[in-house]
């Protein structure tokens, strides 16, 4: 028999190809990875910025590292002012914004990304960018004409929809002008080589799903496959069939940020959102989740967050080393998409480590069913912990297998103890193999762990 540790690192260094393969049946065959600019650069990033990041990136497809996605503010010729006006935004004739060449200068002469694009595809990668919903209010009021069509701007705008937290833009009307500027949009961002579409203001603060569907239906049009992520959270429960029918990924909460927990005041919501908060939002989730539909915890607030990081100063994660791991480990078990959100030239050894745990990513990368472990069935010992189980359950190379994620959500330290017969598996004794240190437990009617305040363990069950 093949060990697993061994059978692990075959899979990854194939998964790429395996992804690619499987990409012309379902877009996200299986929850996307990489690394968005966010939350270590918010509006600011540049070429050359975008360029180390993605190299450090490159590095590690081995992994199954593959988007790099440029946030907010690539349009934006001075991302450090306050107004929109002093913001700068740049557009073509047809009021489609485009990048700013002061930062990003190969996308000179109206080149746009494609140069850009190109370059991360010649790195093995695919590309990716962040848009907020709607067109711009300045394209509005120049009433610029919509390529491709007979209409104009102000056929499409919808005013009576601004995004309430961003002063850019209209919301863009459900019509035959609408579609088409969503269409002229989309034609121009296959024509760059875009992989990745990121909009935000559209899955929550308000919730549109005429404007879902209208970029769902030009990202078709264009023939090329491009995943549509939404943003912000929460996206509701209620929408969840809806949103799926159109994006493979969205946001099941607010802006998730380095910290266990955060104390909100009444009128915040629940911005910023905490790592303690996460395991019951994921929970709500776990039954929406599969090929071509991942709900999205968010990025994975680790390692440096800077020089200017979309919501703070420039700082190392205050999420802990341990924190960090069980924040890894429980977006690795739930199948939640693994977008990462450190400047990646700033590696740490923890965050460095992760980033290549092979186990943790074979089992997000592989597991065909996950789901929390009843309260109930947990009994005494377990009120400040959770419990996930993950299962392997298709034949051929990737076999079956039995997942188990333990996390202590106290801020002591816990030693859980429980049977197997409780946790569901048949038969009456069982080892377990720990993926974080490949230690292994004898074959017993139960396991035990100690686990250390906010600390996690995973096993693997034989």
């Amino acid at each position: 028999m093949v060990p697993r540790r061994l059978l692990s690192a075959l899979l990854l260094s194939v998964l790429p190809c395996v992804a690619r393969s499987l990409a012309a049946q379902t877009l996200a065959p299986t929850p996307p990875m990489g690394w968005n600019s966010w939350d270590a650069y918010g509006l600011t990033i540049d070429e050359e910025q975008f360029k180390a990041n993605t190299q450090v990136l490159a590095g590690l497809e081995q992994y199954g590292w593959q988007y790099a996605v440029i946030d907010e503010g690539w349009y934006m010729a001075n991302p450090q002012g306050k107004t929109v006006a002093d913001r700068q935004y740049l557009w073509n004739a047809n009021g489609l914004l485009l990048p700013a060449p002061g930062r990003f200068p190969s996308a000179a002469n109206g080149a746009g990304f494609k140069p850009l694009a190109g370059w991360v595809h010649a790195q093995g990668l695919k590309f990716g960018i962040h848009i907020v919903r709607g067109i711009p209010r300045q394209v509005v009021a120049a009433n610029l004409p919509i390529a491709g069509s007979n209409f104009s701007a102000a056929d499409a705008a919808d005013t009576a929809s601004p995004c309430p937290w961003d002063e850019g833009n209209w919301g863009v009307k459900d019509n035959p002008a609408g579609q088409a500027y969503y269409d002229s949009m989309l034609r121009l961002y296959a024509s760059w080589g875009v992989d990745f579409l990121k909009v935000d203001c559209i899955a929550d603060r308000p919730y549109r799903p005429t404007e879902i569907r209208q970029i769902a239906e030009a990202i078709g049009k264009t023939g090329r496959p491009i995943l549509l992520s939404l943003s912000p959270g929460p996206t509701a429960l209620a929408h969840a069939a809806e949103v799926a029918k159109y994006a493979q990924m969205w946001r099941i909460a607010d802006d998730h940020w380095d910290s266990w927990t955060f104390a909100h005041k009444p009128d915040e919501g629940e911005f910023p959102f905490g790592l303690r908060d996460e395991f019951d939002r994921i929970a709500q989730w776990y039954v929406y989740v599969g090929p071509g539909n991942w709900p999205d915890a968010d990025m994975l607030a680790m390692g440096w967050l800077g020089p200017s990081p979309g919501w703070g100063q420039a700082r190392p994660s205050r999420l802990t080393p341990e924190e960090e791991r069980t924040q890894f480990a429980l977006w690795c078990i739930t199948r939640s998409p693994l977008i990462l959100g450190a400047n990646l030239t700033r590696l740490d050894d923890v965050t460095r480590s992760l980033l290549a745990s092979q186990n943790l990513l074979f089992m997000n990368q592989n597991i065909t069913y996950s789901r929390p472990v009843d309260a109930s069935a947990l009994g005494p010992g377990f009120e400040n912990a959770r419990v996930w189980r993950a299962s392997i359950n298709e034949p051929g190379a990737r076999g079956y297998a039995e997942y188990f994620g333990f996390f202590n959500l106290a801020d002591t330290p816990a030693t859980l103890r429980i049977t197997w017969k409780q946790l569901g598996l048949d038969g009456a004794r069982h080892s377990a193999q720990n993926l974080w240190d490949d230690s292994t437990t004898k074959d017993a009617k139960d396991i035990g762990v100690t686990l250390p305040p906010h600390g996690s363990a995973i096993f693997e069950v034989h």
